[in-house]
């Protein structure tokens, strides 16, 4: 397959460099349009105000471009002007830290491959439920094992793949589970601090409540050790809603 491959993490993140790796020696034709810088939690922000730059990467084996912009900017870049021929697959990831639930509306990485769906190409986003992976290669190497079983095709049009890694080597996890995502929300918290110049500031934290989490979708299959798998879309109409307004004669 042509793959384009974004992130959020950076061009220089460990999942990125993994993924790109495993994809080469499974020989796809792979294209990296990254961010220079962390980008995560940006959602699908796009760089309106000023200019787009673009820096060349080749080391260790590696190629990429990475740009001085969102995830986002990196697909449309990438798709519009960076590379030669219309890419086969939008993949971003492996990004360090899970995208369940919630976190499907504020993550770049799957900001990314939403992106290329939004441009009618298939796409998936790839997760790792752990923030400070050292070593993302088997699950790399899983991923690229799994694109060949994924019948792209078939897909409805702007389907996001959304695949999670738990927190244990591939070796040990579960099977790959197909599931719908977490509903439940955050509960959020600031932990206040204080600068050496005694003005404080504030530190976003927070948790799903566990007593919220249904047993059979993304969260709690992947705390309980499964690789997930969730066909995500963004029609954002609540028709249920709708069709009430319209009964009450709006």
């Amino acid at each position: 397959m042509n793959i384009l491959l974004a992130n959020d993490d950076g061009i220089q993140a460990v999942g990125l460099r993994a993924l790109y790796f495993a994809l080469v020696d499974a020989g796809h034709d792979v294209h990296v349009v990254a961010p220079v810088t962390e980008q995560s939690a940006v959602g699908h922000a796009v760089t309106l105000s000023m200019p787009v730059r673009v820096k060349q990467f080749k080391e260790n084996g590696f190629v990429g471009q990475g740009v001085y912009g969102t995830p986002v900017d990196c697909v449309k870049l990438g798709l519009s002007t960076l590379l030669p021929d219309k890419p086969d697959l939008v993949l971003s990831g492996i990004n360090a830290g899970a995208n369940v639930g919630v976190d499907i509306l504020y993550s770049g990485t799957v900001s990314a491959a939403t992106e290329g769906a939004l441009m009618e190409i298939p796409a998936m986003a790839v997760s790792m439920d752990n923030f400070n992976p050292e070593d993302l290669s088997g699950q790399a190497r899983f991923t690229a094992e799994l694109l060949p079983k994924i019948p792209w095709l078939d897909l409805p049009r702007k389907c996001v793949l959304n695949l999670n890694f738990p927190d244990c080597p591939v070796e040990e996890a579960g099977e790959l589970v197909l599931c719908p995502h977490t509903r439940a929300s955050y509960t959020d918290w600031y932990d206040t601090r204080k600068d050496p110049r005694g003005r404080p500031y504030y530190w976003l934290d927070g948790a799903i409540p566990p007593e919220r989490i249904s047993p059979d979708r993304d969260r709690a299959l992947l705390t309980d050790g499964h690789v997930t798998l969730t066909p995500l879309h963004f029609d954002f109409t609540d028709h249920d809603a709708l069709n009430l307004l319209k009964a009450a004669g709006m």
